[in-house]
């Protein structure tokens, strides 16, 4: 009881913490792949206090695959972008003022988004594995 009570009470602020190292990555230590790894972290945590079943609840399988593929495009979106605008891929200087801020902030956040969802993807398929023999 004591376990689940001090989990409920840290989870939010594990979240709060991965999306604090995701908007000031670029200033300071962290980014996307620190964020992500954390977010999910507190995914799992939740997972394992409270069962897979109520995570699976929570943070739909079927969001965590989409937001794979979500956080790729954001990242292939950048680069397309600015190739659209006469530079080459990734080239934030293309993207006008303000450009490398920018750019670095959305490609941060298509890798956060995407090592989340892979980190609580490979999280549920081998807790599936273990939960079913």
């Amino acid at each position: 009881m004591i376990v689940r009570v001090v989990a409920k009470l840290l989870i939010p602020y594990i979240l709060l913490y991965a999306f604090y190292v995701q908007w000031h990555g670029d200033f300071g230590p962290g980014g996307g792949f620190q964020a992500g790894v954390i977010f999910a972290a507190g995914v799992i945590l939740y997972a394992m206090i409270f069962g897979l079943e109520s995570a699976e609840a929570a943070v739909r399988p079927w969001v965590v695959h989409a937001g794979i593929s979500l956080g790729l495009l954001v990242y292939i979106g950048v680069g397309v972008v600015a190739m659209l605008q006469g530079g080459a891929f990734l080239d934030y200087d293309a993207l006008g003022h303000h450009g490398q801020h920018r750019g670095i902030l959305l490609v941060e956040v298509g890798v956060g988004i995407t090592v989340a969802s892979v980190m609580i993807t490979v999280f549920y398929s081998f807790a599936e594995l273990r939960s079913n023999p």
